[in-house]
C-alpha cells in the first residue's frame, strides 16, 4: 500500500520510475501477485516500469520473524502492541535499503544523471519498526555514502517517513485523479495483510489489517478489497483495538 502510493505519486510528477521488489522467503506471495496485476494495469494506461524481482528466498530459513518462520504464527492485536514485535524481520529494510541503493547508483552512473531512491516507509510504523524511524536512514544513507564513490548522485526520497497511512491515501487519490486511473483498482492490487487466507482474503485480524482498515476509515472510503467480515464489522474492531491501545496506562501520544 506504501510503495503503491509512493508509485503513482512518482508517475503523476512524470518521474521515470525503475521499480524493485523482493522475495525474502516471506510466507505468501500474495503482495508480488498484486503488484504484478498493478504494473499490468498501469502498463494498459500507458506507464512502462522497469521493475526487478530480487531472489532472496534462501533467507527464509535464516530469519527469525512470524513473516518467513513457518512454525510461528502470525500474532493479531494493534500495531503498537506488544506481540507485534513478533513481525519484525532482522535488518529487513536495510537489506533492502542496500540493493536498491546499489541499483540506483548504477543508474546515476551508467546515465551521469542524478537518481531519487523512494522507499514507503512511514510513521505508522515507527513503534514497532526500527528500520522505519528516521535516525536509521540518516545513519545508513551515511554508510551508503562513505562506502560509494559518486554517492552524491543517489538521494533518499521518503515522503512518507513523517506521515501516517490515510496521508498516503489522500496523496495517492489525487496522483490517481491526476493520472486518469482508478483508485479502487490500484488499491484492489494491493495487499497489507500479513495472513491473507488462500484466497487473499483478509481477516482483518494482524497489526498491518488493522492500520490498514482504520486508514481507509479515516480516509472516509471503504477498502476495495475483500475481508472475510463485512467492512463495517472490519471497522468496528478495528476501531475498538485503536482505543484499548489509546487507554494503555503511561501512554503518551
Amino acid at each position: 500500500m506504501d510503495s503503491t502510493g509512493l508509485l503513482v505519486q512518482l508517475l503523476a510528477r512524470g518521474i521515470q520510475v525503475h521499480g524493485v521488489s523482493f522475495d525474502y522467503g516471506q510466507k505468501h506471495r500474495l503482495e508480488l501477485e498484486r503488484l504484478q496485476a498493478n504494473l499490468d494495469y498501469l502498463r494498459q494506461h500507458g506507464f512502462e516500469i522497469d521493475w526487478r524481482l530480487v531472489d532472496l528466498s534462501s533467507l527464509q530459513g535464516m530469519l527469525c520473524s512470524s513473516l518467513t518462520d513457518a512454525d510461528r504464527e502470525v500474532p493479531t492485536g494493534h500495531y503498537e502492541s506488544d506481540n507485534m514485535r513478533e513481525t519484525v524481520v532482522p535488518n529487513r529494510n536495510a537489506i533492502f535499503a542496500s540493493i536498491a541503493y546499489a541499483w540506483a547508483l548504477s543508474l546515476a552512473q551508467q546515465h551521469g544523471a542524478p537518481v531519487l531512491l523512494g522507499l514507503g516507509v512511514h510513521s505508522g510504523d515507527h513503534a514497532i519498526y526500527p528500520d522505519c524511524r528516521p535516525e536509521f536512514y540518516e545513519k545508513i544513507l551515511a554508510a551508503f555514502q562513505s562506502g560509494n564513490w559518486d554517492s552524491h548522485l543517489v538521494q533518499l526520497y521518503l515522503p512518507w517517513l513523517n506521515a501516517d497511512k490515510t496521508a498516503i491515501l489522500r496523496d495517492a487519490a489525487q496522483s490517481i485523479e491526476q493520472l486518469g486511473l482508478d483508485f479502487d483498482t490500484i488499491f484492489r492490487n494491493t495487499c497489507t495483510s500479513y495472513a491473507p487466507d488462500g484466497t487473499g482474503r483478509s481477516h482483518g485480524l494482524t497489526g498491518s489489517d488493522v492500520e490498514r482498515i482504520l486508514a481507509f476509515h479515516s480516509f472516509g472510503r471503504p477498502d476495495p478489497l475483500t475481508y472475510l467480515d463485512p467492512w463495517e464489522v472490519c471497522v468496528e474492531r478495528a476501531l475498538k483495538l485503536q482505543q484499548q491501545i489509546q487507554q494503555q496506562p503511561g501512554r503518551i501520544d
